[in-house]
């Protein structure tokens, strides 16, 4: 069977494990205060070019997203993000839970990127002042978006731009963010603080890691409540440090970058062999950035992708979501390609 469900689905890459392996030798401090942790926090300033950048490690991309959100809003804050993004989808309110009350707001655009104009005129029509409305806090970016598409450079630095000067914070919610940068080429600061970006829920578990994502604050008041935010939710783990061994081995020596392009790569090859399949019907509902992409294809089609070996998700009848990870390989695609001619009656 290939794999094609998630990335979430994939193992844990083995450098990732050797750091795991190697952080267990002897004994340390509990709590976070290992010298696992503190060398994470420089690879972080390092990584990210921000001399004060301050790192939390977490268990989950849905604590980093509600933790880093609920430093940045008060209770009667809205949360502006496109109605795609998970902190509205998927994630079960926890960003209101931990915002003490927080609400989520959709701005829409096209390609699941939030449109700068929507932007402008949901601020205008604010009425700023009056507690009768929730009133915008911050703004929280999905990069790249749930629908796989990227924000390019400018686009984060545009729309970080419009709400700061209404007083807002940026989030960034970076599940994939290592795929985006990959697909860029840009650098991490880059894609984040230097474009406005006040804290980054840092994804790794989706790019090879076994059981850690982060928070980065960028940020010093943001960092000082997730001081306490983190502990009173019960992410600061008693054995951080192989939560940092983790995160540090991820970000070291760009394997993040490697692993994140890896992904795309073979996403980019499995859309090229579907693309002589638009005759039966197969064809993309949206433009592919880095490693997701969504199918559409006749529902005998879809009904017999199990049997013909690929495991994905099914969104509706005629349609499929794709993604590739950080193990997939080059004999997967072929082999995902064999299945879908044969799930369209090619053989």
């Amino acid at each position: 069977m290939i794999e094609l469900r998630s990335d979430n689905a994939a193992g844990v890459a083995p450098e990732i494990l050797a750091a795991i392996a190697e952080a267990d030798v002897g004994s340390a401090l509990a709590y976070g205060g290992d010298d696992v942790t503190a060398r994470l926090h420089e690879i972080v300033r390092e990584v990210f070019e921000h001399q004060t950048a301050r790192v939390f490690p977490v268990t989950s991309g849905t604590a980093a997203n509600a933790l880093a959100i609920s430093a940045l809003t008060p209770p009667w804050g809205a949360v502006l993000c496109h109605p795609t993004a998970h902190i509205i989808t998927a994630e079960g309110g926890a960003t209101s839970l931990l915002g003490a009350g927080a609400v989520m707001e959709g701005v829409p655009g096209d390609h699941a990127l939030i449109d700068p104009d929507e932007l402008r005129a949901r601020l205008d029509a604010t009425r700023w002042g009056d507690p009768h409305e929730s009133q915008p806090s911050v703004l929280s970016l999905t990069v790249p978006s749930d629908d796989g598409t990227a924000y390019q450079l400018g686009q984060i630095g545009e729309l970080a731009e419009i709400a700061r000067a209404q007083g807002l914070k940026v989030h960034v919610d970076g599940a994939r963010l290592a795929n985006s940068l990959a697909a860029l080429g840009c650098s991490p600061a880059d894609l984040t603080w230097r474009a406005g970006v006040d804290v980054l829920s840092l994804g790794a578990i989706k790019n090879g890691a076994l059981g850690a994502d982060a928070i980065v604050a960028f940020d010093d008041a943001a960092a000082e409540e997730l001081v306490y935010r983190t502990k009173r939710s019960g992410h600061v783990t008693s054995k951080m440090r192989f939560q940092s061994a983790q995160l540090a081995a991820y970000l070291t020596d760009g394997l993040w970058l490697r692993l994140a392009a890896h992904a795309n790569q073979r996403m980019a090859e499995l859309v090229a062999e579907l693309a002589p399949l638009a005759d039966q019907g197969v064809r993309l509902l949206e433009r592919v950035d880095v490693n997701m992409a969504f199918v559409e294809l006749p529902a005998a089609a879809a009904d017999a992708l199990p049997e013909a070996g690929i495991l994905c998700y099914r969104m509706t009848d005629t349609s499929v979501r794709l993604v590739t990870s950080w193990q997939t390989t080059t004999d997967d695609v072929a082999a995902a390609a064999r299945g879908f001619r044969c799930a369209c009656g090619q053989t």
